[in-house]
């Protein structure tokens, strides 16, 4: 029987060849992550569905499932709670409002997270609907940061990353639609990958989430379990709306390519013009010098793209996609949402989305075409764009909420209906700017489709994770995994965990 700090010194692939090697087997491993998850998650609150029963049955029966040659045969492992379905289980989306919905089948994602071999533990934090760059719902109360509790773990995958890294599991399911695998990943010392934009399948029950935007994969502490799970989900299902080529390379076998001299470019100015913590741009200069020292080269130098307009074209996806939620919501109950089941700031967006017309949305995602024919342009020059992650450290818990003069205030604009209003003034334009302010880098990816991840090589001097963020062109995942494989080599951070038990 492994000990926890044992456990915790693998990673999933490394778990996972300890029981084909017969050196442990999968309930003993599920074991030990429940006694994890029992220990550490009312400190964190992490973890808000447990499926034990299931989980050890699972364990036993994968040793009579075929499934040891699966890359991650037995490695516990948890579902964040929304977008993919669990047949049996329920799918809250951190909203009263879906509290008690449990779906009937299984998504075609979860699908093949089993046929890689993890056991699934259970489900993770995530704010209402995915909303927030915090976890923080009503429903389930806030995930906090096992670097320091009193701080953010990010969001919307902030569930996943508290629990990947105070040792629960190894790994855990993630989804990324504007930084939600990015943010959390870089609040937590974590390396957090995103996908293109159709490399890993939405089906059935989706063609496309946010227009595209979104698109799910996993955080982990190694490289190398994250390029495992890619090959292992790829792939389009029966009638995506993206299809692209497969990879001609594995991604686990990039991992060793040597990537060549590579051209990046970086910046440290946030789109919009708000100001960067001064310790976020040190850690962009220093990666820059290291991978000078690497034998890359490197350039200051941004991308023509209008910062405002980007966040602007989000936004507004932004209010049309909470109000559609919110329906199919209903649909998925069978009754309508009571508007008590909904946090203040969802019925604002939502009423955001009633006033914005069909001509907006379209003006709006005119502008990611423009701004993905910018970066293909740039990307001509440039392998890579380098950048902070995020702008500032993560928040304290709570700070990013709604205090009471403003929580008066949004209640005063959703009861009086005031959408058009602000749609016809600055306000709308000041709103985008200052959402974006904290978490300024990591949308251009998701509007333009590309692959992107948080590369954990810092920490600021109050002992807070800090990543930085790449960005290739599309469908190159496999550059992102070769540069991330030198810089894990070259500046470790697998052994460098927060002290929480």
């Amino acid at each position: 029987m492994l000990s926890f700090e044992e456990y915790r010194s693998f990673d999933g692939v490394g778990l996972a060849e300890l029981v084909r090697g017969k050196n442990i087997t999968p309930l003993e491993l599920v074991d030990v992550a429940i006694n994890r998850l029992e220990n550490v998650n009312p400190k964190i609150n992490a973890v808000i569905t447990k499926m034990y029963d299931y989980a050890r049955k699972r364990a036993v029966d994968t040793l009579s499932d075929g499934f040891l040659n699966s890359p991650f045969c037995g490695v516990p492992f948890l579902l964040k709670d929304i977008l993919q379905s669990f047949a049996g289980f329920r799918l809250t989306m951190g909203s009263r409002s879906m509290k008690d919905y449990v779906p009937s089948v299984d998504s075609e994602l979860v699908k093949r997270y089993n046929n890689a071999g993890v056991i699934i533990l259970g489900k993770t934090n995530v704010p209402e609907l995915g909303l927030m760059g915090i976890t923080e719902p009503e429903l389930h109360g806030p995930t906090r940061n096992p670097w320091g509790v009193e701080y953010s773990s990010g969001g919307s995958s902030g569930g996943s990353a508290s629990a990947v890294a105070s040792g629960i599991v190894p790994i855990a399911h993630g989804n990324d639609g504007g930084g939600s695998i990015r943010i959390p990943s870089s609040a937590c010392g974590l390396f957090g990958f995103k996908p293109s934009r159709g490399r890993n399948p939405t089906g059935p029950e989706y063609g496309e989430v946010w227009q595209g935007a979104v698109v799910d994969h996993i955080l982990t502490r190694s490289v190398r379990d994250s390029a495992a799970m890619l090959d292992a989900t790829c792939g389009a299902d029966p009638g995506a709306a993206y299809v692209i080529g497969s990879p001609a390379v594995s991604y686990t076998d990039e991992l060793q390519r040597n990537p060549g001299k590579l051209k990046i470019a970086f910046s440290t100015k946030s789109p919009v013009g708000t100001p960067v913590h001064a310790e976020y741009i040190d850690a962009v200069h220093k990666t820059a010098s290291l991978l000078e020292s690497m034998g890359h080269y490197v350039e200051e130098i941004e991308p023509e793209i209008d910062g405002e307009e980007m966040a602007k074209s989000y936004l507004t996806m932004y209010f049309g996609e909470v109000n559609v939620s919110i329906k199919e919501i209903a649909e998925k109950r069978g009754k309508r949402v009571k508007w008590s089941e909904l946090e203040l700031l969802t019925k604002v967006l939502y009423e955001m989305g009633r006033v914005y017309t069909a001509g907006d949305f379209v003006l709006a995602k005119r502008f990611w075409g423009k701004a993905s024919r910018s970066m293909g342009e740039f990307h001509k020059k440039y392998d890579l764009y380098l950048t902070p992650t995020v702008a500032t450290p993560p928040p304290k818990i709570g700070e990013l909420l709604p205090g009471k003069t403003e929580s008066l205030l949004l209640s005063l604009f959703y009861m009086l209906k005031l959408g058009k209003i602000i749609k016809h003034t600055t306000i709308a334009e000041k709103m985008a700017k200052e959402s974006y302010a904290k978490m300024p880098f990591t949308q251009l990816a998701n509007l333009t489709g590309q692959p992107a991840m948080s590369v954990p090589l810092f920490q600021d001097k109050s002992g807070l994770p800090l990543g930085v963020q790449f960005m290739a062109k599309n469908c190159d995942e496999g550059t992102l995994f070769s540069l991330a494989s030198q810089l894990e080599k070259a500046n470790p951070w697998f052994n460098r965990m927060p002290q929480i038990s």
